[in-house]
């Protein structure tokens, strides 16, 4: 099987929250990023690493978007988890919007979302992969 696929995934909140205005509730929806994912080569004989770069692009930045679990899964039988290690929320805080990660293919084979992405790689067998 070749690997022709990297998914992450990013695990938020909610995406609405009530807020007081004008003397009652009123549910403010709030603006949802989306997710750019590039990955670096997008085409390599094995054994190869793979540089991803994924970033969380628009959305408001709120509490609930704040400090996000990012999920690899390398289409290769092998997943990951990044967790960030962040102090407590402050009002006015950026999102962190851009997460890196590395991942090697040695041969050819391969909750709620706030946000999915899916960048198209290709692994051809290297010189060295036996698995032909």
């Amino acid at each position: 099987m070749i690997p022709d696929r990297a998914v992450l995934v990013v695990i938020g909140a909610a995406l609405a929250f009530p807020v007081a205005a004008g003397g009652g509730k009123q549910e403010a929806k709030l603006k949802k990023p989306h997710l750019e994912l590039r990955a670096t080569p997008r085409m390599a004989f094995s054994p190869v690493n793979i540089f991803l770069i994924a970033e969380l692009q628009g959305g408001d930045d709120v509490e609930e978007y704040y400090c996000p679990q990012l999920e690899w899964d390398w289409d290769d039988g092998g997943k990951s988890v990044q967790e960030g290690d962040c102090p407590p929320f402050v009002t006015g805080t950026k999102l962190e919007r851009r997460f890196t990660a590395e991942h090697e293919y040695r041969r050819a084979g391969a909750n709620k979302s706030l946000a999915a992405s899916t960048v198209r790689i290709t692994v051809r067998p290297g010189l060295g992969d036996r698995a032909l």
